[in-house]
């Protein structure tokens, strides 16, 4: 997969019609723009990798905070540009950005001839047809989102063929005061196990050797349901069963809702990958209130040592949000301090963003811009202090690494991810002597340790 302005998908076969798909934000939407992919190939689409070579270009869009709306427009603008130099007769904009703003793109961005919200996606080879042929209704699809796609939609796996994401509910209930998504995604609506197990076992058959589940929140999941029929207690166990899938790895999951009979399951069942995703986002109570958080500090700190007692070895990713509106220096000094004891191995720290539509956009105080910088810079550089301890306790350990292929710098070199490095947002290990093919799970051992990055030696 090649990336431009977020995910271009790879150039498949061409036929008499052709799309260019560029797919922005993070995996949930990948997995839609997969499946509307799919579809266009069910309707004899190709593929094609140069925007100008396609009769249409899809841009799935995201609109969370302020940067993804901007480069969102921006790939548009620059898109569009092909219904004048290329072959493109139909622009199509899907997902977040027309969810939640339908009516000033219609306004404002004339060049654009489809519009699809994020619960309209299953009806883009439709309505690209009737655009095709002139006969399209009207521009704009965007409805309250309801749909979730299931195992009978057809998917196109796109990037490395031996991992894929698997998107277990869509929507999400928790209305956190900073968060959009409930707007834009709708409730939780979750999708059955047995979906769920015969979508996982075709990506096996092609291949996928690690499923990583997503859901705006994975602890939610079934939990809409009132008998629970659906939980993760249930899916994980029946995923691990299936033959050719290697890792399960745990995306967005929170404290308040994860059982000890889940956390034991991560322990002692072997496909499971010990690693999760937690996006505490603070740790200060006053502010997690605020951010209408359904977990306190003390919490978040009993739920580590509780992991941390089953899984000793296990990697902890977290998000952090700097400078949230009324943020005091000492309530900063505090997320820094409990950062410091709770020790993740991974972090991604943001600067607050300021939403519309969001309760925390109507929040007074809120913190200066150069202020949100500098406490996302000290919250950053002490990760990267971390990290570097982290990584440097790994040298002279052995793991399992899942080959990626060749090094992004040099043929010479190869490169892979243990557990605790996930697709795309984590570090990887570096290859320097061995050989191996892409989608091979070898044993390395780690020689050199960089603040993200390891270096190891192929040894089986």
């Amino acid at each position: 997969m090649e990336y431009q302005a977020g995910r271009k998908i790879e150039s498949g076969v061409e036929r008499d019609k052709n799309v260019h798909f560029v797919s922005l934000g993070c995996p949930k939407n990948l997995v839609d723009s997969q499946v509307m992919l799919g579809l266009l190939k069910s309707d004899q689409y190709g593929v094609v990798s140069e925007p100008e070579r396609a009769d249409v270009i899809v841009v799935n869009t995201c609109s969370f905070i302020e940067s993804s709306k901007v480069e969102s427009i921006d790939t548009i603008l620059e898109l569009a540009e092909y219904k004048d130099t290329g072959k493109c007769k139909t622009l199509v904009v899907a997902g977040c950005l027309p969810q939640r703003y339908k009516s000033q793109l219609l306004k404002e961005l004339p060049e654009v001839d489809i519009l699809i919200g994020t619960g309209e996606y299953h009806r883009i080879a439709e309505l690209v047809d009737w655009a095709q042929k002139g006969e399209l209704p009207e521009r704009a699809y965007v409805n309250k989102p309801a749909f979730i796609h299931t195992e009978a939609h057809p998917r196109l796996q796109t990037g490395q063929f031996f991992s894929a994401y698997l998107k277990i509910s869509e929507g999400c209930n928790r209305r956190c005061s900073f968060c959009i998504i409930p707007h834009l995604r709708g409730n939780t609506r979750s999708r059955t196990v047995e979906s769920l197990v015969e979508e996982a076992t075709k990506l096996a058959l092609c291949g996928v050797k690690e499923l990583n589940l997503v859901a705006q929140d994975l602890t939610e999941y079934g939990m809409e349901h009132r008998y629970q029929q659906m939980t993760l207690e249930k899916l994980l166990p029946a995923l691990c069963k299936i033959e050719g899938i290697e890792w399960v790895r745990l995306f967005y999951a929170y404290p308040d809702q994860f059982s000890d009979e889940l956390i034991d399951i991560m322990a002692t069942e072997p496909k499971v990958v010990k690693y999760l995703d937690m996006p505490i986002q603070h740790t200060n109570d006053r502010i997690l209130q605020l951010m209408n958080r359904k977990f306190t500090r003390q919490e978040i700190l009993d739920f580590v040592a509780r992991l941390r007692a089953k899984m000793p070895n296990i990697v902890l990713r977290t998000s952090i949000i700097a400078g949230f509106p009324s943020e005091t220096d000492a309530e900063h000094e505090q997320l820094l301090e409990d950062l410091r004891v709770l020790q993740f191995d991974h972090l991604g720290a943001f600067s607050y963003s300021k939403e519309e539509g969001t309760k925390a956009a109507l929040l007074g105080e809120q913190i200066p811009a150069r202020t949100k910088a500098k406490r996302q810079r000290a919250i950053r550089a002490l990760h990267q202090k971390i990290s570097s301890e982290k990584t440097a306790g790994l040298v002279g350990q052995e793991f399992s690494v899942l080959i990626e292929g060749e090094h992004d710098e040099t043929e010479l070199l190869l490169k892979g991810r243990h557990y605790g490095q996930a697709p795309e947002i984590d570090g990887q290990v570096i290859i320097n002597d061995g050989s191996a093919s892409p989608g091979d799970l070898v044993r390395v051992r780690i020689t050199e340790a960089m603040p993200y990055d390891l270096v190891g030696t192929i040894i089986q």
